[in-house]
């Protein structure tokens, strides 16, 4: 089994419910097709570095994950047709690194 991170954007203006049951719907699909997942992270909304499908802002999400060829492929077949979702990108990894956290908050004395 490979492992993964899988990051997929959401468009804002879903509710707190719907962000919740597209999160577990991708969890499902991982799980339901030999896969496993670590952890997963809510980024929240932010700005996009560019306009996608007219949206200018979206909901980050992050999912770490264990998985073999047919976990993928499931996954972007269904997000292929979800109309909530406005982009993804999944990465091939060597080692999860499930304690690390890309968007943690560092004061200015700990960037020196």
């Amino acid at each position: 089994m490979n492992s993964y991170e899988h990051t997929f954007v959401a468009k804002q203006d879903l509710s707190s419910n719907q962000t919740e049951t597209l999160i577990k719907k991708y969890q499902d699909i991982i799980n339901k097709n030999s896969g496993k997942v670590l952890k997963t992270q809510d980024w929240g909304v932010r700005i996009l570095a560019r306009e996608l499908k007219k949206n200018k802002r979206g909901f980050y999400f992050h999912i770490k994950f264990d998985g073999i060829g047919k976990t993928i492929d499931e996954l972007e077949k269904a997000e292929n047709i979800d109309q909530s979702l406005i982009t993804y990108l999944t990465v091939r990894v060597k080692k999860q690194e499930l304690e690390k956290n890309y968007f943690e908050k560092v004061s200015n004395y700990e960037k020196r």
